[in-house]
Order: structure tokens, then sequence, then C-alpha cells
């Protein structure tokens, strides 16, 4: 079919479109100046850029909260923009998208695909790789293989009567089924916190092996189809081998020997994007695409965190956010949906698009169950490997270069991938909401465990300034041969556009490292591991064992993972750092929103008791004084006890701190004067049982101590929260190092605390810890603000294959010690 116009004669085959332009001589033109096509190349392509990135940052902000992922919104952004809508209109080929710029826009989108495929290469972390079970491996082959087959079935029954039938289109067809892509796997999984369960282990090993094997066919169909095949596979094998065993460490030497310590330069930056290009240009030279060589340098170059977060901080936002939607609109320049759809009978395409969206699904889930795995794990680690994303697209715009692939049979497939990314995280979200049954059994306080029992505490911080407070405070928790500490160092990270997949997959439970890429490069996290690991190394083994880990997460569902975490790992308390930074004079200085409501979020949905540590220098007070003799640095720990449940945890707490040798611990009970207590509350039956249960704690603690010098015991009789404060100043002003209290926010209110809320500011501290931390005379003292776990007897079911236990050390007194 041909028409016209006043710039172009255009010729639209199943095939290609043809498009023969001219510029026509006038000044009259209401947009350019000049019309020479080399000055208006630029012009347009900024107008172009602006059109693309404004409908991709809309549509990213419109699907985010149904839960779709990136590559739906990509996808959807160059559908729009392409001649399915908007390209065919007589005001985009005129002013927006004209022919003649097709080929400058395809020139920056496979640049940017270039660099886009380095920092895949540079995140593939293939360590996972050799932690590999005979469970991955059978996902991995069944999610290959099952799809391989249907692709060529389906694209025989689909396109076969086609007048334009290509049979080489079925391969490219079933090489993009069998892909899972692994950088949107990660993010899928990081956002629907599976990213540290068994099913998220699984699902990214597989996924690296299933994109390792769709390189590896999409590499042979490319030389299959060229020329000179058997030249482009021996070269193209031969290159990838220099790679690996000759580029890799001579690559790992030069950037060793160009940084300045622990320093990358920015010279060695730019050498390293010059040599991106510089393989790509290999590649293509051997008769396979250039991406294959860009991919192959992110694989080889060294992995620490030094290198890696350099180039990203150069590369990710300019390439992803700018560059790479020029690649997504190419795509829907090529995709004709309405045009497919007069080719393809209605019928056909759902019976391609159901049949391709279920091959992967039922026969990972149908291996899954052979290994044991629940029902719905099986589903959700079927869903997880279906997940598409560049890879796929890559494979068929690919197969549309060469003509593999048509308008017709193009355009097809893209709709498959469209919607199998858009089933992927609304599907796993409604099958993984947790069923709730009852757990006994779980030990999720200090009080509540035994004394022969370790104690597990996760410990998060947000940066290094967090470290050493909260080091000092789990010295202070004294781990024992009898009553071990199990320490989970956690680093709490943002998840913000900036982060790699790498970043999220690097640093797993445990901390078996030693010598690996964190111990060469000390950037922040590294900086902390190592400070939690040197905790391990300078107490007992057998006393104290540390874990360390990080969470990356946006910070509004952060808690999630931190609850998830501790309920994961069984712990009886998690310590939090105060969200204000304490200046040089002791008072308190800027506050940060953000962990503010971290908060406050894990205190009202924790699985286990929660202590918020407010750090004024108890660090130097513990551990510049580690090595000298006990006698003269004695630390100096007062416990307000008014009452209540939080109190009672506070008091289990403080206990604990007590058996370390360097210790004293003066424990203060407020009581209500007679005159001071509301009449209508002693009549209440919960208040009275509460006092009750006071009342037992105490006599029980007092007897405990009876005979321990370094325990002191004193009952003060107050009538407000004035007579209070002033009661706490008579145990001493700046003579304690910590203080801890219960923060007995939501319960029973007191005549002890009336009125020290009026002032508040910080509601997570509850009455006391808040006019401690605001309070002159405890300047110079820590606050560790304590609330005790209250069960409601039913909880989130944990994965199935997480092991419901009860913790203990050994086998000591029967009780078996879970390992993760």
């Amino acid at each position: 079919m041909n028409d016209s116009n006043d710039y172009y004669v255009i010729k639209k085959t199943n095939e290609v479109v043809e498009a023969c332009f001219y510029v026509k001589n006038s000044t009259n033109d209401p947009l350019w100046r000049d019309h020479s096509s080399l000055n208006t190349s630029l012009p347009f392509l900024l107008t172009q850029l602006f059109v693309v990135l404004l409908l991709d940052r809309l549509l990213l902000f419109l699907l985010r909260p149904i839960r779709q992922p990136p590559i739906v919104a990509h996808i959807i952004c160059g559908v729009v923009l392409g001649p399915t809508m908007f390209a065919e209109t007589e005001f985009s080929m005129k002013y927006i998208f004209p022919h003649k710029t097709t080929m400058v826009l395809e020139t920056f989108a496979n640049l940017a695909l270039t660099y886009y495929m380095f920092l895949i290469g540079l995140e593939m972390d293939f360590s996972l790789i050799l932690q590999s079970g005979a469970q991955v491996i059978s996902v991995t082959a069944a999610g290959i293989m099952f799809p391989l087959l249907l692709g060529f079935g389906l694209y025989f029954m689909a396109i076969k009567d086609s007048e334009d039938f290509d049979r080489r289109g079925s391969l490219f067809w079933a090489i993009a089924l069998t892909s899972t892509n692994f950088p949107d796997l990660t993010r899928i999984l990081a956002d629907l916190k599976l990213l540290r369960t068994n099913i998220g282990r699984i699902a990214m090993s597989s996924a690296i092996l299933s994109d390792l094997f769709s390189w590896f066919l999409l590499i042979i169909a490319i030389s299959i189809f060229n020329g000179q095949k058997y030249k482009t596979i021996l070269s193209t094998v031969v290159f990838v081998l220099i790679c690996l065993f000759a580029l890799r460490p001579a690559i790992a030497w030069m950037i060793n020997r160009a940084s300045k310590g622990e320093v990358i330069s920015d010279t060695t930056v730019w050498f390293i994007m010059a040599g991106i290009l510089l393989f790509g240009l290999t590649t293509d030279a051997c008769g396979s695409n250039s991406i294959v060589g860009a991919f192959m340098f992110g694989v080889i170059l060294p992995k620490d965190e030094t290198v890696r977060n350099k180039v990203v901080e150069k590369l990710n936002y300019f390439v992803t956010g700018i560059l790479m939607p020029l690649f997504f609109y190419i795509n829907g320049l090529r995709s004709d949906i309405p045009y497919m759809f007069k080719k393809t009978s209605l019928i056909m395409v759902v019976i391609v698009v159901v049949c391709s969206w279920a091959a992967k699904v039922v026969s990972v889930s149908l291996v899954s169950l052979h290994y044991k795995m629940s029902a719905r794990d099986s589903l959700i680690l079927g869903l997880l490997m279906n997940t598409k994303g560049v890879l796929a697209l890559i494979i068929l715009n690919t197969g549309r270069n060469i003509g593999a692939l048509n308008q017709q049979t193009f355009p097809l497939m893209i709709l498959v991938l469209l919607v199998m990314s858009c089933l992927i995280e609304p599907i796993i979200s409604l099958v993984n909401k947790p069923s709730r049954k009852i757990l006994k059994n779980l030990n999720r306080s200090i009080k509540g465990s035994a004394p022969d029992t370790e104690l597990r505490i996760l410990a998060c911080v947000h940066s290094m300034r967090n470290v050493m407070g909260t080091l000092s405070l789990l010295k202070l928790s004294h781990g024992t041969n009898e009553s071990p500490l199990s320490v989970f160092g956690t680093h709490l990270i943002e998840l913000s556009k900036r982060a790699s997949t790498a970043m999220l997959i690097v640093h797993n439970d445990g901390n078996q490292d030693e010598g690996g890429r964190f111990n060469r490069a000390k950037t922040e996290t590294t900086n902390i591991i190592q400070a939690f690991e040197n905790f391990e190394k300078a107490n007992d083994d057998r006393a104290v064992t540390v874990y360390t880990m990080s969470v990356i997460s946006p910070y509004a569902t952060m808690h999630v993972d931190i609850c998830s975490l501790a309920e994961d790992k069984c712990v009886n308390l998690i310590v939090l750092p105060f969200h204000k930074e304490v200046k040089a004079d002791g008072h308190m200085g800027t506050a940060n929103s953000n962990y503010a409501n971290v908060n406050n979020n894990v205190l009202m949905s924790t699985p286990c008791s929660v202590a918020i540590l407010v750090d004024r220098g108890i660090s130097s007070k513990v551990f510049d004084s580690q090595d000298k003799s006990s006698g003269n640095y004695i630390r100096q720990i007062a416990m307000l006890y008014v009452g209540g449940p939080d109190d009672r945890e506070a008091l289990a707490y403080a206990y604990r701190m007590a058996g370390h040798p360097n210790v004293n611990l003066t424990v203060a009970r407020f009581l209500p004067g007679q005159h001071a207590t509301d009449p209508n509350l002693q009549s209440n039956a919960s208040i009275n049982r509460e006092k009750l249960i006071d009342d037992e704690n105490i006599e029980d603690f007092k007897s405990k101590v009876a005979n321990n010098s370094g325990i002191h015991f004193t009952e003060m009789t107050v009538h407000n929260g004035e007579e209070t404060i002033a009661g706490i100043r008579t145990l001493g002003d700046n003579v304690f190092d910590l203080y801890v209290v219960g923060r007995r926010q939501g319960e029973f209110r007191s005549p002890v605390t009336e009125g020290l809320s009026d002032w508040g500011t910080c509601p997570e501290l509850g009455a006391l810890g808040d006019t401690l931390v605001s309070s002159n005379f405890a300047l110079n003292a820590s606050v560790v603000v304590v609330q005790h776990y209250i069960s409601t007897d039913v909880i989130p079911e944990m994965s199935d294959n997480v092991p419901t236990c009860t913790l203990g050390i050994g086998t000591k007194q029967g009780v078996q010690r879970c390992d993760f």
C-alpha cells in the first residue's frame, strides 16, 4: 500500500515499513529554523526523549500501586507511542516521531542496550550457581525444556498458514519463553518480602542458570542465521574463554594497581566505560551482537563494592532512566497490535497467551511438588520463574532485526510478555496471604525465656553512627556459656531506584565471607559487618555468636522485613536505634523521620520484644575500658520500675545485664501513694491483677538478688510525675551510664507518670523514657526503652521451610537448637 504527503512516500508490508523522505525547502515551517536533516536530528531527539520519559514515568507512577513491575510500564509506553496508537497520527509523524529519525533513535537505543547489558553482567552473582542443589537444577531444567518445546509448537500452530511464514521465528519464540529475567525477579522478591525465603533462593539460583542458557541459545541462534555461522560460533566461544581465563585476572590486576588504596579514580571508571564499547565492538566483529561483549565485560569485572558502586553511580541513572526508555519505544514502534489482530484470530491469540503463560508455571510447579514443597509455594515459584524482562525483549528484537519475526509474530509475542508480567505480582500477592494459626513454644521475650537458654537479639543499625552504641548494649547483654548470646547484626538500607540487583543479594545470612568481596571494599556496609564480626572475635565464641545480614527495603515497608526476619530467626528482642542524633553536649539534635516511622511500625507489628536505644556515649564508656581492671571501671545501670508487662520485660533485661562482672544495677520501684490513686481504678479487676503480678515479680527478683552486692533495690512512694522525677534525681545526677525503662504505651495510666507525657515529643519512648531523654540530669546517660511482646494467640504462619522452633543451646534439658 502506498500513500504520500509533503515529506514521505511510505510502503508498509508484513515484513517492514519502508519510508522514503525528502526535505521541503521552505522558510515558513513553524517548528524548526533549519531544515537540514543533520541539524534537525538533535531537536527531534530531544522532543522524542521528553515525550517518552514523560509517559514512561507517568505509567510507572500509575501502575506501581497495583503491583505492576516496571517492565509493564515500559512495554505499555512503547506500545502507546508506537503505531498501535500514537505513531500513525499526522501530528506524530510530522512533529514528534517522523520516520526519518528512526535510525537515530535505534542507534541511541542500541547504545543504551549495550551499557545496560554491561550493568546486568556486573550485577550477576554466579556464587548462587555454586550453591545450586538438585532441586534448583531440576526447576531450571523444567523451566527451560517445556517452554522451549511449547514455543516451537505454538509458533507453527499460530503462524504456519500465514503467507509470510518464516520457520526461523519459532526459535526466537522458544528462546524468549525460556528466559527468566534475573534483575526483575530480584526486585519482585524484594517487593513481596520473599528475598530471604527458601523460595527466593531457589528462584534466584534458577533464574541465573536459566538466563545463562537463554544467552547460550541466543548466541547459537545468531550464529546459525549468520552467513559465516561456524566462524561466528568459534570466534565467540574463543572470545568468551579469553575473557574468563585471561582478561578477567588481567583487568583485576590493572584496576588494583590503578586504585589508590581503596579508592577507584574517575580515570579508571572512564577506562571501564570505554572498555564496554571495545568489548561490544569485538563481539560484533565476531558476527555476534555487541551486547554479548558488554555483558561479558560486566561478568569479568572485579565484583568488589568499590568498583561496582562507582561504576553504577556513573551509569545507572543515565542508562536506565534516560536512554533505556528509547529502547522500549523502539520495541513499541515495531509492535503494531491492530495489524497483528488482522493477521491472527482472537481465539489463536488467546491460546498462544494462555499456553505461553502456563508452560513454565505448570512445569516448575510440578517439579516443586515432587520435592515436597507445598502447593502454594510451588505455584509461587512457578510464577516467579515466569518473570520476563529486557532479556526476552532483546531475544525478540534480535529475531526482528534479521527478519525472522515480522509484524505478525513480533507483536504477538510482545503481547504474551506483557500479559505474563502483569499477572505475576498480583497473583503472588493473592496466593501468598499468610494464613493464621496458633504457634506454641516460641519464646518471644526475655522474661519468657528460661535462664539457661540462649538469648537471640536482632540488632538493627542504619549507619556506622549506630554501630558502637548497639555493640555496647550487646556487650552489656552478657552472653555466657550457660546462656549464650546470638546476635543477628542487620544493616538497614533504603531500597531506592539506584539499588542494584547485586545489592539485594550480595549479603545473605551468615558471616562466612572470609577474604571475599566485602573484605576488599571498605564501604559502610562492610565496615558495619566488620564491626559485628570483631565483636564476636572479642568475646568467647561459645558465649557470643554473630550473624550479619542486610535488609534492603523502602522505608515504608522496612518494618515488614525486620519483623519477618525476627520471626524467621526466633529472636527474643529487636534492638533499634533512636531516630534523633545526640549532639556533643548530650542534647537531642536533628531527627530522621524515616527512622522514626520504621521504629513506630516495628513497635506496632513486632513478633517479639523491642528495645529502642538512645545512645549518649555508652560505647566509649564500655569499650574504651574493656581491657582495664573491672574494679575501677564499673558501669552503673538504673532500672526504673513502675509496673506492667513492659516494665517486667525491662527488669528481666536489666537483671541479665547485672550478671556482667563490670555492672552495678540499681532498681528503683515507684509506688503510687494512697491519695494519688483513683478509687475507681482500684476496683478495676485488670488493674488489681496487674498489681499482683508486679508484686510477685518484684518479690521473685528480690529473692534472687538478696545476696548480690552488685544489685541494689529501692522503693519510693510518689503521688505524680513531678515527684517521680524528683525521686529519680535522688538516685544521683549524672551517676548512671544507662537507664532501662519500660515503654508502657497503651497500658493503664498510673499516677506515677501523671503529667510526664504532656510535653512529650517522642511517644515511641513512652512517658518516662521521653522525660529521661529530655532531662538535664541524665545528659550523660544512655536510655534503653523496652516494649514487651504482647501475644495475640495467633501470628502469621511461617513458611513451610522455616522450622517451628523453641530456643535453646545444644541439647540442654532436651531442647533442640534451631540452626539457620
